[in-house]
């Protein structure tokens, strides 16, 4: 009966995602090649189990094996196995995952990892990251108010300026250990955190999230171009988005790729209606500039964090299909699929030829092609 059950499972979920893919032979291809940089990166694990001794690179990696749904866990593989104890052997006394700078970066991808493995022996350690990442946001307890343009935000560090990409690092974090949330053992009612401050919610009203996904959600409108809903006189009406209220990595105030998918996926997260119209401004951006041969407006900088964030806020908008404003219609998953398949190196690994935020890092760049084949794959 068991094996008759688990049968139907795989049935039903090879199924689901052939309907996602239309391609069975792709879907395959697709795995080979995860599998193939999968062992390259085992090659390449250093002796203290981190790649490049590093916590977020490290992470990227755990978290590459295991949302691959290729049977890696932290139970049985033991390159996972080393690697988390890397990251648990980095938390500090305050919480955070790092060695000694870019503290949110660090512990925000630290958290995804150790969501994804799904082991409550890590739960105290996510819950101390989850505190320690919340203590980061620019708010009241750390001297800014509403008006400020950086309120709301989270930067590298508690001393740095808030920017979209350490928010939407964040975003996710908190988001995908949500479960671990502590619990009001008078009320049983889940516990959040604005600062230092400690306060019950009610998990299932939309005020549970102001104590920290309100405030992030008013960084997130001034790093929009969206003049209805943006405070700022920069805004323009395009509805991409920037890498903060006060710079665009593009130049400007121009909207760019990476940070448009970000801004996306971070209004999703943030439980922000699929129809409300800043998700909808963004996503026609996306249309507007869809492309899967460069970071639009950047190029080849950032393209593989590019590829990462794309498909990752695509597969939670929910869309199968993007048609551009040349009314094209594109299967996106395909689309960005054939395109890593095609610059893979023969070794199994990526790597950007534009060495601009790390992705000369064969190790970081493989981690994000591994993830956004998955998020590809519809795991």
């Amino acid at each position: 009966m068991k094996l008759k059950v688990f049968l139907l499972f795989v049935l039903f979920f090879s199924t689901s995602m052939a309907q996602k893919l239309n391609d069975n032979s792709l879907e395959k291809e697709t795995n080979l090649a995860m599998r193939n940089a999968i062992h390259w990166l085992d090659e390449n694990q250093q002796d203290d189990g981190s790649w490049g001794h590093y916590p977020a690179i490290t992470a990227l990696v755990v978290a590459s094996y295991l949302k691959s749904n290729l049977g890696f866990d932290d139970v049985n593989s033991i390159p996972v196995i080393k690697g988390i104890q890397f990251l648990l052997k980095c938390q500090q006394p305050d919480g955070g995952i790092y060695v000694d700078e870019l503290k949110a970066y660090n512990t925000a991808i630290s958290l995804i990892a150790l969501s994804a493995a799904d082991n409550p022996e890590y739960a105290d350690a996510i819950r101390r990251a989850r505190d320690f990442l919340l203590t980061l946001q620019l708010d009241e307890n750390l001297g800014f108010t509403s008006s400020d343009e950086q309120y709301g935000g989270i930067g590298y560090d508690e001393n740095k300026e808030s920017d979209l990409s350490n928010l939407e690092w964040s975003l996710e974090a908190l988001k995908e250990s949500e479960k671990y949330r502590k619990v009001s053992e008078s009320t049983g009612q889940p516990l959040e955190y604005s600062g230092t401050n400690v306060k019950s919610t009610q998990i299932a009203s939309s005020s549970s999230r102001e104590l920290f996904w309100d405030k992030a959600i008013l960084f997130l409108q001034r790093c929009q171009n969206l003049q209805t809903t943006n405070d700022r006189n920069w805004a323009g009406s395009d509805g991409g988005f920037i890498y903060s209220p006060s710079e665009s990595k593009a130049g400007d105030y121009t909207s760019y790729g990476s940070m448009t998918y970000a801004g996306l996926k971070s209004f999703i997260y943030a439980d922000v209606n699929k129809d409300d119209k800043r998700v909808q401004a963004a996503f026609n951006w996306v249309k507007n500039n869809y492309t899967v041969e460069n970071n639009p407006q950047m190029g080849e900088q950032g393209l593989f964090y590019y590829f990462h964030t794309m498909a990752k806020a695509l597969n939670v908008y929910g869309d199968e299909t993007i048609t551009d404003n040349a009314g094209t219609e594109h299967n996106w998953r395909k689309d960005i699929i054939e395109k890593l398949l095609k610059i893979q190196n023969g070794e199994g690994y990526w790597v950007n030829s534009n060495n601009r935020w790390w992705e000369n890092n064969k190790e970081l760049v493989t981690a994000y092609s591994i993830l956004t084949l998955s998020y590809a794959l519809g795991y």
